[in-house]
């Protein structure tokens, strides 16, 4: 077997595999097959590469190898807001995975658009990505048909549509037990912040949260910002809460504007959280769990969600033609200080 010569090895202070094959007084070929699993090779050759090797420091490449094999080790992140608390958990753990694995993560931010995301896509395709793990955005059939075409396995996260496998958390599920906790509290004055991004998992969470409290005789009144993120929180804070019409508890759709919301309602509003107004969040960043806010909130566990993708990811490689995965993950709800106790009720 021969290693591909890509010129990579010439570069200053790497190793090559020929000067493991000088040190160790064996062919070239010995030595790609001394790092080739299941390769035919006489063990003591094998001993002497195995010795050259380590003296002299080398490392396989690794990107030749993957040329060769028409396929890489890189697996793409592909994420449209990689700084935002929850979204920098999900890569950071994600990551660890996929390197424990033996796989080499690749993280490409992109915008929101459908012609970003497609970019990205592209662009790991060119280099043999051995997935797509989309994070956020909203691919689209053309994505979807493309990585069909190249047999490169897509995976989706926090999408319900036809096609890729995906993995998502159980929206409706934690919307209704939102409802229900507000509800048993004697909260019957409900308020929605949402925000004008649009992606499905907020649109799940809204729509579910309506729906729900429509079946307990309950109209939602819902107030969107521009962002999901602390000043989106703050603007539809005022605009839900400054009318002069009673809000007795809301759901956020995320934990940052659920912050938002809170800060605003005790500092410009002088009302008190949970007496006053109670308050669910969705995510379970470690911010949540800060005594400025100590917010009730639904917790996606990343270890979690990544040792999923981990799953899918395997599932997909050993049987490529088998129909879409779909991986549904709870997140449980933490109480925390922002929301009325039971004991308190009147």
């Amino acid at each position: 077997m021969q290693e591909l010569d890509t010129g990579l090895e010439a570069q200053p202070g790497f190793i090559s595999a020929h000067m493991v094959a000088e040190r160790a007084g064996v062919s070239r070929s010995a030595v790609s097959r001394a790092f080739t699993p299941g390769a035919s090779i006489a063990p003591e050759t094998r001993k002497k590469v195995m010795q050259a090797a380590a003296e002299l420091g080398y490392q396989v490449n690794d990107l030749a190898r993957g040329l060769l094999a028409n396929r890489s080790r890189l697996v793409g992140l592909v994420a449209s807001d990689p700084a935002s608390p929850f979204r920098t958990q999900q890569i950071a753990a994600l990551s660890r995975r996929l390197v424990e694995r033996g796989s080499v993560p690749v993280l490409i931010p992109t915008g929101s658009g459908e012609d970003q995301v497609k970019a990205a896509h592209s662009t790991l395709l060119r280099y043999r990505a051995e997935a797509t793990i989309v994070l956020s955005g909203m691919p689209s059939s053309s994505l979807v048909e493309l990585a069909q075409r190249n047999g490169q396995p897509l995976i989706v996260v926090g999408r319900t549509e036809h096609g890729p496998d995906h993995i998502r958390v159980d929206n409706a599920r934690a919307a209704q037990i939102a409802v229900e906790v507000f509800v048993a509290r004697g909260l019957r004055k409900l308020g929605l912040i949402i925000s004008a991004v649009g992606s499905p998992n907020l649109i799940e969470r809204e729509e579910a949260f309506v729906a729900a409290a429509a079946k307990q005789g309950i109209k939602v009144r819902t107030q969107a910002a521009g962002y999901t993120d602390y000043d989106g929180g703050q603007a539809a804070a005022s605009l839900l809460l400054g009318t002069g019409d009673t809000v007795e508890a809301v759901f956020c759709v995320n934990d940052l504007m659920a912050f938002g919301l809170m800060d605003y309602a005790r500092d410009v509003l002088n009302l008190s959280i949970p007496e006053d107004l109670s308050v669910i969040g969705f995510d379970g960043i470690p911010e949540a769990r800060w005594g400025a806010y100590r917010l009730t909130t639904f917790h996606q566990d990343e270890e979690i969600l990544s040792n999923e993708i981990i799953k899918v990811l395997d599932q997909r490689q050993a049987d490529p033609k088998a129909p879409p995965i779909v991986s549904v993950i709870e997140a449980p709800l933490v109480y925390r200080g922002s929301v009325r106790s039971l004991k308190s009720d009147g």
